[in-house]
């Protein structure tokens, strides 16, 4: 067995990541990936708040002042079964990681990975302020999800049935 205070390369080959981590179905479910799970249930918690503020006073979400009376609803209508279908996805997909799909976890770290992109964009191209109500928190679950879900013993969870 290898020291424990040894520490891992700051860079690791890609051939060396994507190698199989060893076939072992009964793997207990790692905290990382609990963690995960949990993080994206609060992720879905919070926007189903947003969802059902932006139902009932669409005005505190949006400025929709500009807009006329059959503009506002079929704008409501839009962003609501949007976010109904964005957070149903979301939902299996944690069903999924729970359950150790792979493709899942990497899904949910590509849409974490886009959305902190576009966050990071909007501050600084667009000037978009980052503050507690308005976008800290769901920036703050996504790099926290990310980092629950890229860790070794999540992705040796989601890999642990393939075979060399």
């Amino acid at each position: 067995m290898s020291d424990p205070h040894e520490r891992r390369p700051a860079f690791e080959p890609a051939t060396r990541l994507l190698r199989p981590t060893g076939y072992d179905p009964t793997m207990p479910r790692p905290a990382a990936v609990m963690a995960a799970v949990l993080l994206l249930a609060l992720r879905i918690f919070s926007g189903t708040v947003v969802l059902i503020a932006a139902a009932f006073a669409p005005e505190a979400v949006a400025d929709i002042d500009t807009l006329t009376d059959d503009e506002r609803s079929a704008a409501v209508v839009v962003v609501v079964v949007t976010a109904v279908i964005v957070l149903a996805v979301d939902t299996v997909l944690l069903r999924l990681i729970w359950t150790g799909r792979n493709w899942a976890r990497v899904v949910v770290m590509s849409v974490t990975t886009l959305s902190i992109c576009a966050a990071f964009a909007g501050w600084w191209d667009q000037g978009q302020e980052i503050t507690i109500d308005v976008g800290l928190v769901p920036l703050g679950l996504d790099v926290l999800i990310l980092l629950a879900l890229s860790s070794r013993d999540a992705a040796a969870y989601a890999r642990r049935r393939e075979k060399r």
